[in-house]
């Protein structure tokens, strides 16, 4: 099944029309982060999932203009630091819109450098380290599968992004 591409040939719809309908899904936010030869970077993304169990792989989609991506090929490795809900300004320095400071900088919050050397965030709900098992350029984006080598999670409450704004879950 792997490689298989539909005969039948359909028009894509407009991107305007793509985008508007993915916001309505609800996705939580990651910085994902990497250090290593090519420098050290961090990118707020809401492209992250589940691959497999075992073994343990995850994926994270990097838009291919971002320095972070180009790092990530380079350094072969990255940390996905999920976010809590008290965390929605890190989220903002990390998409490049921060209300105060530098956008991408590290110095507002505490890191520490993980199994892969990749920046963990202290607060963070959980961590992924990985080790970049695939990478596939598709669109605009690079799908980055991690296989994952180290863990670690509390039990706050995860950020959430929809219709292009954070939110909580309900209980």
């Amino acid at each position: 099944m792997s490689g298989v591409v539909a005969q039948r040939s359909f028009e894509s719809v407009g991107a305007l029309d793509f985008t508007d309908a993915m916001a309505s899904a609800v996705t939580s936010v990651s910085i994902v982060t990497t250090d290593g030869p090519a420098g050290r970077f961090g990118i707020t993304v809401s492209s992250v999932s589940s691959v497999s169990a075992d073994p343990p792989l995850v994926l994270a989609c990097i838009n291919r203009r971002s320095p972070a991506c180009r790092a990530l090929h380079e350094n072969e490795v990255f940390c996905i630091n999920l976010l809590s809900t008290q965390q929605r300004e890190l989220a903002n320095t990390f998409a490049g819109q921060p209300s105060r400071g530098e956008p991408f900088d590290f110095d507002g919050a505490r890191w520490s450098p993980g199994l892969v050397e990749a920046p963990r965030f202290r607060g963070a709900v959980s961590i992924f380290d990985c080790v970049v098992q695939q990478a596939h350029e598709i669109g605009s984006h690079t799908l980055f599968i991690g296989r994952v080598v180290a863990v670690s999670g509390s039990a706050a409450d995860s950020l959430l992004y929809t219709r292009r704004a954070y939110g909580r879950a309900c209980s």
